[in-house]
């Protein structure tokens, strides 16, 4: 116990807990997105498309964190409109493109990072590694949290209104296709925010579980945004305190966290958990 007190006083824990928390917050926030649209399994499989855009920045401007933020967002931005583009131009659909070219993409990255010779940074990135997150890892999280929060917090009636009827939506003159390419794209700045926390592996339950949580808790749509910010933010750093008397992995604790407080909201929920339906 002492000695978690004394690694708590350490600038590198006190960085930790402050990531957990302001990620955790803001992919809880953005979960509610990635459930009203019914696109967890396309965004996990564009988190893992992000190592190609990585591989290629160090590859071209060596380890810089502006190049590798921006060979990050480029290369979920590529795969998931490059999918899209294959998907309308032949005979596969939308699915099949996108794991065919997320596949192909990954295995070219890990192969130029590991030539590179860094295989340790690999895992880092596809694990997480938040006790490495340097100052300038924290800056950038902490921008594209807050961008996230404030920018659907602003937008959120007509957001919603998209969400649950785009042809109502486009009636009403709201910019349905602007829409639909910024949710995307603000996805991809949170994934790429949350790489260095918890990798391109982990980062989908992060994106998904606290929402999905609140959608057993409520049928009000707009509390699913706060609600799954805070289980998300608390959830991290429950698993911070965890990890370290456990020797866990922090990123992977945290997924745990998470997915045991989905499972509680299943088994419990009052209006739709399994324990109500089986009465």
């Amino acid at each position: 116990m002492n000695e978690f007190l004394q690694f708590l006083g350490e600038p590198i824990a006190q960085r930790s807990l402050w990531a957990c928390a302001v990620i955790g917050f803001a992919n809880g926030f953005v979960s509610a997105l990635v459930v009203l649209k019914r696109s967890s399994l396309q965004i996990g499989t564009i988190s893992c498309a992000l190592l190609p855009g990585i591989a290629l920045a160090i590859l071209l401007f060596g380890l810089m964190q502006v190049s590798i933020l921006i060979g990050a967002v480029l290369a979920g931005l590529l795969v998931g409109l490059g999918s899209l583009f294959v998907s309308r131009t032949s005979k596969v659909d939308h699915d099949t493109a996108l794991s065919i070219i997320h596949t192909t993409g990954f295995a070219i990255g890990y192969i130029i990072l590991v030539q590179l010779g860094l295989q340790q940074k690999v895992d880092d990135w596809l694990f997480g590694s938040i006790m490495s997150m340097g100052n300038a890892d924290l800056w950038i999280a902490y921008a594209i949290s807050a961008l996230a929060v404030l920018s659907i917090t602003a937008l959120k009636r007509p957001l919603l209104i998209y969400l649950f009827d785009p042809r109502a939506a486009a009636a009403m003159g709201i910019p349905t296709r602007a829409f639909s390419y910024g949710i995307f794209a603000l996805i991809i700045l949170v994934l790429v925010s949350s790489l260095q926390a918890v990798g391109a592996f982990l980062t989908l339950g992060l994106l998904v579980a606290p929402a999905a949580t609140m959608y057993q808790l409520t049928d009000r749509a707009e509390w699913m945004f706060w609600g799954g910010g805070l289980i998300g933010g608390l959830g991290s750093v429950a698993a911070f305190f965890l990890s370290y008397p456990l020797g866990w992995h922090l990123g992977a604790t945290i997924i745990v966290v998470l997915g045991c407080i989905f499972l509680l909201s299943y088994i419990f929920s009052p209006k739709y958990g399994l324990l109500r339906a089986k009465r």
